[in-house]
């Protein structure tokens, strides 16, 4: 069963929608109401922004250890992705040799499986990201 939280997240996990600051600019994501920096003078000012999907490896992991989130497929690699607009983001790394990974590679998102509530259950699409070649 998909719950209330999983619906409100949608648009922030199918569609890389995050909040911009009219106040000062500043870009979040998941989407905030008011911004932490402006506060009381971002009220009314936070508008709904559409993240880039392209950006740069920030950092990365090789996990040799089963999550729970990737259908055992192991090993897999997860990074931190600082997108074209200064947010990071995080998420698996796939259609790349580990070897060919590094700080500063660019990378886009792309919607892919994530995993299913068993045979019959749900299946939970996300992003993942793939080298821009």
């Amino acid at each position: 069963m998909v719950s209330a939280r999983e619906w409100r997240e949608i648009p922030g996990r199918y569609n890389l929608i995050g909040s911009k600051c009219t106040n000062c600019g500043k870009i979040f994501f998941p989407s905030r109401s008011f911004c932490p920096d402006c506060r009381r003078a971002s009220i009314g000012k936070i508008e709904p922004f559409k993240l880039s999907r392209k950006g740069e490896v920030y950092s990365f992991a090789i996990n040799h250890e089963y999550s729970g989130f990737n259908d055992r497929q192991m090993p897999y690699a997860v990074a931190f992705i600082k997108n074209d607009d200064g947010v990071m983001l995080a998420g698996q790394l796939v259609d790349v040799e580990f070897d060919k990974i590094q700080i500063g590679m660019r990378v886009k998102a792309v919607m892919r499986k994530l995993n299913e509530d068993g045979e019959a259950g749900v299946i939970h699409y996300g992003f993942k990201f793939v080298p821009d070649e």
